[in-house]
């Protein structure tokens, strides 16, 4: 696929180095010429110092043969006028990055009249993300797959666990499980049945939903978590107020802590159910005033990641239940297990995920990056005529960083062994190493154009 991005931002650089990685021609357009020269250091890319608004450069990289242009600027109307103006000279497909809740409000139109195929929203997404963490009863990190009937679950072992300083051959997992990545000091590997698993490893398991939940409480001692009734929101940026609405809704009580006085007052105007607190989120004596110590989850979205960092190792101090903390520099997320911060949001992986999904035209049903982006989790549907269908497994050599973890045919779920046979339709659940990404395709497409090619011509066939 041709592709064209305008913005070099976080998002813009996460976007390019994923499809970069997909044997896609990937061009980057921006008016900063660092950021670009960052890309191209580590990108296979072209990279354009250009404003994306500039019809001459449009036409020069020849818009109209592009299937793909995403505009993730700064500015909602920026990146509106680029999309329209790319699908009105040819572009196949146009994406928007629209971010202020008052546009939010009228996305269905702007998709309509200004011919925006889709629309991406950061901090709406993060905000679902973290409703999603609070509102659920489990007590540890979950991801579903398969309409709920496959779960990924995240464990940090602990010096209690029966599960350290043991292969893993010698284990007990859950019925119907598989361990398919140990996270240990910031590196994520694959193990085999001779690793042996320390204290404060994460260990990544793929399963029955229902078993995962039962080993949960009954062999992982694990404390029961409980109903979330009040939460305190510190900064109160756009996802702050995306989740004030979600939560209220639900009837959790929320504060919001903001530092910024005139953001206070539309807050209030905007959020009759939650309460706006003017304030510095680092006033440690303002957060025990306001009843920081009683909430049942803390959400940190100030502005800087290390205000986040340091704010959650204070909640963790005061052993509020449910801590979530955004952190928006992707080179921070390596560090952040080393921390012990559990739960930990970043709003370009989860918009790169959700644009992943869209443009995968339904045959990839589900998406989690992990570790900053350094593995994946996809949901596939295997289609016919595909290496990896009417085979058993064993057969198939599929590389050391790529585990099928599950297997739907039906609605029943299976976990693969070296026998299990996959079929055209079945769900498959597939953990990937990001350097492996690429040799997916070979086994789930029937073509060598890459995933998204294969995805992209199927998704125009149902239109």
């Amino acid at each position: 696929m041709y592709i064209i991005i305008v913005g070099a931002g976080k998002l813009g650089y996460q976007l390019s180095e994923t499809f970069s990685l997909k044997e896609n021609d990937v061009t980057l357009i921006d008016i900063n010429d660092e950021a670009l020269q960052k890309a191209n250091s580590s990108i296979d890319l072209l990279t354009i110092n250009s404003n994306g608004m500039n019809l001459e450069v449009m036409k020069e990289i020849n818009i109209e043969t592009a299937d793909l242009l995403i505009a993730v600027t700064n500015r909602d109307e920026t990146n509106m006028v680029i999309a329209t103006m790319a699908k009105k000279m040819g572009c196949k497909k146009v994406i928007a990055r629209i971010r202020n809740p008052e546009n939010t409000s009228q996305i269905k139109h702007f998709m309509e009249h200004l011919c925006i195929d889709y629309v991406c929203n950061p901090e709406l997404e993060v905000a679902k993300e973290v409703g999603k963490i609070l509102l659920k009863i489990e007590a540890v990190n979950m991801e579903d797959f398969a309409k709920g009937r496959v779960s990924m679950f995240e464990y940090k072992l602990t010096s209690e666990s029966d599960w350290i300083n043991k292969p893993l051959w010698k284990l007990t997992l859950p019925n119907r499980s598989l361990i398919v990545a140990v996270l240990r000091n910031g590196e994520m590997t694959v193990p085999n049945g001779e690793t042996v698993l320390s204290e404060d490893d994460i260990v990544f398991l793929i399963g029955v939903k229902e078993e995962l939940e039962k080993h949960s409480k009954s062999e992982l001692h694990l404390p029961p978590s409980r109903k979330t009734k009040r939460v305190m929101v510190l900064g109160g940026g756009r996802a702050a107020f995306y989740l004030a609405k979600i939560l209220t809704k639900s009837g959790v009580i929320v504060k919001i802590i903001e530092r910024d006085k005139e953001r206070c007052k539309e807050l209030a105007n905007s959020l009759s159910e939650a309460l706006i607190i003017h304030g510095d989120a680092t006033n440690i004596d303002l957060l025990l005033e306001e009843g920081f110590t009683d909430m049942d989850g803390v959400v940190l979205f100030t502005g800087f990641d290390e205000e986040n960092i340091l704010l959650s190792m204070l909640a963790k101090k005061h052993k509020i239940p449910k801590i979530i903390t955004k952190v928006s520099k992707l080179n921070y997320v390596n560090i952040i297990d080393e921390l012990g911060i559990e739960i930990a949001i970043n709003p370009v992986l989860l918009s790169a995920s959700e644009i992943t999904r869209y443009l995968n035209g339904g045959r990839i049903l589900s998406i989690a990056m992990l570790l900053g982006g350094h593995a994946e989790v996809m949901e596939i549907i295997a289609q016919e005529g595909s290496k990896i269908i009417d085979k058993p497994l064993h057969k198939l050599d599929l590389p050391k960083g790529i585990i099928i973890g599950a297997v739907v045919k039906g609605k029943k779920v299976y976990i693969p062994d070296g026998k299990t046979v996959i079929h055209p339709g079945d769900r498959v659940v597939v953990f990937c190493m990001k350097e492996d990404l690429s040799k997916i395709e070979p086994y789930f497409y029937k073509t060598k154009r890459g995933i998204l090619n294969e995805l992209w011509n199927s998704s125009k066939n149902h239109r």
